[in-house]
């Protein structure tokens, strides 16, 4: 279970002649609107051949299907994938097969398609008819927070999809020293994002202190720079990668902030080396995701900002 969903959808799903009355096909495109838009991605199957089919206007696109369709391109919740069949679909059963065999390659949350596709194609478990959504297995499998152990390797199952697709992320942890142990496995979340062109704006937002209470002990910024740049500088030269450090005078709660999807973090981004050590990680909704961003921007004055810097 991840907080960021992928799914794919048949052409079918978008066509108004697969609903008894347009009202039927409003509906149901609402329904996947709230969460496409807030939630998940939608592949682009075979290097975007998929959304190309619905530049075919002889075929009665539904009004809101085309609508959501140019939300999720432009707030970038479409994935390109490689083909995985050897022949392009030419048919709603095509693109479903084409969907199943890309989940073999790179597994997704679903495929979501109508009723008439999925009794030619056959039952699948991550199959989903639009029809009875409610009760497939690939919708019902979403939930709004995971439980999951302070490790590198759960961190990373959460955040992979969105370190390869989104465009901006903001590592908020008032506690998040590359030198302290506990986060060095921070450094390979963030290279999960080299590769891309363009490269992603990456920000961390860290307090100026160390310590707490009576044991708290200022830390000159200049040194900040110099801890970054040590443990994180080469790596990020060699990954094509920039990240953008800010030093706050105070701040508490720990969050990552993407274009994609926010999450609040029970502990950060620290690990430690405990089975027994759990940590809760919330998706928060689009205005409080929102609000966080705003908090952090130093136009803002929520906080002081004592220094900021880049590395490399």
């Amino acid at each position: 279970m991840v907080l960021l969903c992928e799914y794919a959808v048949t052409p079918d799903v978008f066509d108004t002649r697969f609903y008894p009355h347009e009202e039927v096909g409003t509906a149901r495109l609402e329904y996947l609107k709230d969460v496409f838009l807030e939630e998940a991605l939608l592949r682009n199957l075979r290097h975007g051949e998929w959304l190309a089919v619905f530049r075919n206007h002889g075929r009665p696109w539904h009004r809101r299907g085309t609508e959501l369709l140019k939300k999720m391109v432009k707030q970038n919740r479409l994935r390109k994938a490689a083909a995985a069949l050897f022949v392009s679909p030419v048919s709603d059963v095509d693109w479903c097969r084409e969907a199943l065999a890309s989940h073999q390659i790179d597994p997704m949350t679903g495929v979501i398609s109508t009723s008439q596709v999925v009794d030619e194609v056959g039952g699948d478990p991550i199959l989903g008819r639009l029809e009875r959504l409610s009760s497939s297995q690939c919708w019902t499998s979403r939930s709004t927070s995971v439980r999951m152990t302070r490790c590198h390797s759960e961190y990373e199952a959460q955040l992979r999809l969105i370190m390869h697709c989104a465009n901006s992320f903001m590592f908020i942890d008032p506690h998040l020293d590359p030198t302290q142990q506990r986060y060095f496995d921070v450094l390979p979340i963030l290279l999960l994002a080299q590769g891309r062109c363009p490269t992603p704006l990456i920000e961390v937002h860290r307090v100026v202190y160390v310590g707490s209470g009576q044991n708290r002990k200022l830390i000159n910024p200049t040194e900040w720079e110099t801890r970054y740049r040590n443990v994180w500088g080469n790596e990020l030269i060699n990954a094509g990668l920039k990240v953008e450090i800010f030093i706050w005078d105070d701040h508490h709660d720990r969050y990552l902030i993407s274009d994609l999807i926010g999450i609040g973090m029970g502990n950060g981004f620290d690990t430690i080396i405990n089975p027994n050590e759990i940590t809760t990680w919330s998706r928060l909704g689009r205005t409080t995701r929102d609000d966080i961003q705003r908090e952090f921007d130093p136009a803002c004055n929520r906080h002081v900002l004592r220094h900021r810097f880049t590395v490399p």
